[in-house]
This record gives structure tokens, C-alpha cells and sequence, in this order.
């Protein structure tokens, strides 16, 4: 075996750079350029976790076939987690003024709440409310991500996504992968 692969603290900043480059699959401009199939495959291909991390992420929320497989996945045993923004906090107020929604970024989430509710009583299936400044919405299935980037005054639908994978040696993966630990850890359960 390559010594990399044993002892990847070994490795050298040219190899992690390497490793991380080779994390990217591919950027898209927007998110709402990413082909509706990347979605359905990063969340359909999951064997282990599903982890959605958005203020209120309504595309998804609105597209019964996605909320129909998450159920599915759940109840072949994946881990579906689920975190919106809370519509009570200061956060959601503040990027609902930010985007020039005001008041529509909490009704978006309400409106996601109740679009999960066929799923929200499924064992495997979790939702949190976070009350965090998202820096980036983070969509993942195992070690696959889709991180949607958040720009001062740009509709989450409007800013870059980037494609990842985990990868020996990458570590940006793992950095949005502790990110969303992070936030599930701060988060409240959501009552079903």
C-alpha cells in the first residue's frame, strides 16, 4: 500500500492540496443549474446518512418525489437529518432582510415544515431548527456533498454550488462534514 494511505497525517502540503483538488466533482454556477438528477442521486445512491443543512431549502421540501424517497431511504435504514433555520430567530430575520424577502424567509420555512410532515413521524427520519449564520447550505449522501454557497444579498438559488466527494488525504469534506455536526449539535428537535 501507498505510505499516504497509511499514515495520511504524513502527507505533504502539495499532497493534501492534491487530495482536496481531486474532492471537487465539479462546481456549477448556480444552484439552480445543478441537473434535477445530481439531486436525486446524491440522496438515492446514500446507503448510510442523508444530512440536508439550509435556512428553509423549500426546493426540495416542494418536490414530493424527493420527500417521497427520503421516507423510503429512512425506512431502509438510512439516516436522513434534516436542519432549517429557525423562523423565530434573529438569523432567519436577518437573511430574510439580507435577500429582500424579509418575513418570506421564515414563511418559506414554515412552508418547508409542513412539506416534510408525511416523513417527520418515520423512524430515521430527524428535523432540527438551527438558529446559525449559514455560510453555506450543505446537502449530503455518505461521503458525496453538494454545498451551496451563501452570498451577501443573493438568493441561495442564484450562488455557486460545488460538488464533492471524500477522497483519502481531502479534507474539505470532512470540514463541512464537522460543520454540520456542529450545527446539528446546537439544534432543537422539532416535535412531530
Amino acid at each position: 500500500m501507498d505510505e499516504s494511505y497509511l499514515w495520511p497525517e504524513a502527507l505533504t502540503r502539495e499532497q493534501v492540496a492534491s487530495a482536496s483538488e481531486s474532492e471537487i466533482v465539479t462546481v456549477y454556477p448556480h444552484r439552480w443549474a445543478v441537473p434535477r438528477d445530481a439531486w436525486g442521486r446524491l440522496f438515492t445512491q446514500a446507503k448510510n446518512e442523508i444530512g440536508v443543512l439550509v435556512y428553509s431549502g423549500l426546493f426540495l421540501a416542494d418536490d414530493a418525489g424527493i420527500v417521497r424517497m427520503l421516507g423510503e431511504k429512512a425506512g431502509a435504514g438510512v439516516r436522513v437529518r434534516i436542519l432549517l433555520g429557525d423562523p423565530d430567530s434573529p438569523e432567519v430575520a436577518q437573511r430574510g432582510a439580507d435577500e429582500g424577502i424579509d418575513g418570506g424567509m421564515a414563511a418559506k420555512i414554515r412552508n418547508a415544515l409542513v412539506l416534510y410532515q408525511p416523513i417527520r413521524r418515520l423512524a430515521g427520519v430527524e428535523i432540527r431548527l438551527h438558529r446559525t449564520v449559514l455560510y453555506n447550505s450543505i446537502y449530503r449522501g455518505d461521503d458525496q456533498f453538494l454545498v451551496n454557497t451563501h452570498v451577501y444579498g443573493v438568493p441561495a438559488g442564484n450562488a455557486p454550488v460545488l460538488h464533492l466527494r471524500k477522497v483519502l488525504g481531502g479534507g474539505m469534506v470532512a470540514t463541512y462534514a464537522d460543520s454540520f455536526e456542529r450545527v446539528w449539535d446546537q439544534a432543537t428537535p422539532v416535535e412531530s
